[in-house]
């Protein structure tokens, strides 16, 4: 059940999902659901941490030092939202109230790879925070524009296109607009956002770094 409600979901969104049509999808009415799922919100809290199952999370070795571990489990992140795009507007529903099983155990794992830079716990659990959330921030954006892109029928390629005028008519008289503009051409629109998305990352973790080096100096929050 909650297999095809993520097939529902990939490929009509979430204003598709409805009990109804998921029972008629797996051949059995709405009401024999019920007897697996107490309402919708439930269901819904299911296919949350179904989806979490798909993270790939490494563990930090001698060879992957927790800095590319947590890049590995960034980019993971990113590719669950960009699969399911509809993510973006449920966890804004759900959050993580629903503590399911895989939700736990990749928070389990994504705390390991911070910890292992030598956080403590306390510190450690910020850390992580401030990782997911630009990530999770990135992608449920990026996401959201891909699905804006797919219901104008246009490739990503057509449409970047057709804004490249209108960009350039816009910022005509705004000289540092328009350098930013120019500086992706000849560039496609995936390599743009991966460009993005890998500089806000870097930029994240760079900060923890430093954080880290002035704990090993004996500084602290002030």
């Amino acid at each position: 059940m909650v297999a095809e409600a993520v097939r529902l979901l990939d490929a009509d969104g979430i204003e598709s999902l409805s009990m109804r049509k998921l029972g008629t999808r797996l051949g059995a009415g709405a009401t024999s659901l019920y007897r697996h799922v107490a309402n919708k919100d439930e269901l819904i809290e299911l296919v949350v941490d179904e989806i979490y199952g798909e993270l790939e999370v490494p563990a930090v070795t001698r060879e992957l030092g927790w800095r590319e571990a947590a890049v590995r489990s960034a980019y993971s992140v990113r590719a669950m939202a960009i699969r399911h795009p509809w993510m973006a507007s449920v966890l804004g529903q759900v959050g993580l109230v629903h503590l399911g099983p895989n939700v736990l155990r990749m928070t389990e794992r994504l705390a390991d790879v911070i910890a292992s830079a030598g956080f403590t716990a306390e510190e450690a659990d910020l850390a992580l925070s401030a990782v997911f959330s630009y990530v999770i921030g990135y992608a449920t954006s990026e996401a959201a524009q891909l699905s804006l892109i797919a219901r104008s029928g246009m490739t990503e390629q057509e449409w970047m296109a057709s804004l490249t005028g209108v960009a350039a008519a816009a910022t005509e008289e705004l000289p540092r607009l328009r350098e930013g503009h120019d500086n992706y051409r000849g560039r496609t629109a995936e390599q743009i956002r991966g460009e993005k998305f890998d500089y806000g990352l870097q930029r994240v973790l760079d900060g923890l770094e430093f954080r880290l080096g002035t704990l090993s100096t004996g500084g602290g929050a002030e």
